[in-house]
């Protein structure tokens, strides 16, 4: 009996790991291609060891795009984004979880059926819109529109109305704190798991966005990344290292965020969804 029951386990974790090997070359792929020279990276059979071109790569990398000022706009925005979103959202979801006022329905069902609303049906006025605000290429239109999503406020409002019992937010208001004490001392520290997902997710999905820039932010100076590198593919003396190498460490921060705060991602998706 033991023994089946270890084979079956065994070969569990061999299809398992078969699984991971397979989804996880592509990336390994892009980090060694990086390291490869231009001329050798599309050569066929393909490379599966690291190479001696990284420093070449990285050389024509920053002489064809400001990479370090591209890298910065991503980064700024996707950090700029993502605490407004928690920040807003938190106090959103807040609001419709705890309090009753008048048309808090009608709001809410309005809040979550504009996420059915495809985001190109209003692209063309929003550009002007922008242009009329003086907004084009600035972080602004990117982070500012955002800044209290749907699905943010969706998300905030499921996890605080399972995960935050009435009596607490009374024993605070007899103990003598206000709307935004509870807010600071109470709701934030509690709702960290769902923030971790709602950061997780939003830092994401800006830092690869690629339209919104493509159309808001057409210099190449006050692009961000992902727009920077579609410009150098699309050259005629393209360099394949440096594009690899652009890529590569286009995924390193996404990489980074997934290895240090799994266990943040699935707390936060698993917190809530069973009331105490």
């Amino acid at each position: 009996m033991k023994s089946s029951i270890i084979v079956k386990k065994a070969l569990l974790y061999l299809i398992l790991g078969i699984m991971a090997l397979v989804f996880a070359y592509p990336f390994y792929n892009v980090f060694v291609l990086a390291t490869w020279p231009g001329d050798q990276v599309l050569r066929s059979p393909p490379h599966f060891f690291f190479g001696g071109g990284l420093a070449e790569n990285f050389r024509q990398l920053v002489s064809r795009i400001p990479f370090g000022r591209n890298f910065f706009n991503s980064l700024g925005i996707a950090l700029t984004s993502t605490i407004s979103v928690i920040f807003f959202c938190t106090m959103a979801g807040f609001a419709f979880a705890k309090y009753r006022f008048r048309f808090r329905d009608q709001l809410y069902f309005f809040v979550i059926a504009s996420m059915a609303i495809p985001g190109f049906l209003n692209i063309i006025p929003f550009y002007k819109m922008m242009v009329r605000f003086g907004w084009i290429n600035t972080w602004l239109p990117l982070v500012v529109p955002g800044m209290a999503g749907a699905f943010g406020i969706f998300l905030m409002t499921q996890f605080l109305e399972n995960s935050l019992p009435n009596d607490v937010i009374e024993a605070a208001r007899i103990d003598g704190l206000g709307d935004l004490g509870i807010l600071m001392r109470i709701v934030f520290p509690l709702a960290r798991p769902a923030m971790a997902v709602l950061g997780i997710v939003t830092f994401v999905g800006s830092w690869n966005n690629f339209t919104g820039p493509l159309i808001l932010m057409p210099k190449i100076e006050a692009t961000t990344l992902p727009v920077a590198l579609s410009l150098l593919n699309s050259r005629v003396d393209n360099n394949q290292g440096a594009l690899m190498l652009g890529n590569a460490l286009t995924l390193l921060p996404l990489i980074l965020i997934f290895v240090f705060f799994s266990k943040q991602i699935i707390s936060g998706l698993t917190a809530g969804a069973v009331k105490g």
